[in-house]
Order: C-alpha cells, then sequence, then structure tokens
C-alpha cells in the first residue's frame, strides 16, 4: 500500500505532496523537502514523530 503526506495535512501554506510505496522512501523525501524550503522547522525527534502520524495509506 502506497503511503502519501502533503505540506498542508501539516498546516503548511504549501503546494508539496509525495507518494511512496514505503514510509522510509516517503520520509526521505520529506526530509530532502523540509531542509530545501522549510528551514524553520527543525528535523527532530518530536517533529518527526509528528510528521510520521500525518502519512496515509493510499
Amino acid at each position: 500500500m502506497a503511503k502519501s503526506i502533503s505540506c498542508s495535512d501539516a498546516g503548511k501554506d504549501c503546494k508539496w505532496s509525495a507518494t511512496t510505496e514505503t514510509e522510509e522512501e516517503l520520509m526521505e523525501k520529506v526530509t530532502e523537502h523540509v531542509i530545501a524550503e522549510h528551514k524553520e522547522i527543525e528535523l527532530d525527534a518530536e517533529a518527526i514523530t509528528s510528521i510520521k502520524s500525518l502519512i496515509r495509506d493510499i
């Protein structure tokens, strides 16, 4: 089952989204996006847990 997430899921005014086959692949894409576009977000353990809670199975 594919995994999906978007910035709007987190309440951000950003049109980015991604869908991958695994959570691991999706979190790699999320990390790349956050580093490139949302430098204000610190990807600490709490943020990662919060982000993972927003992942949808599609």
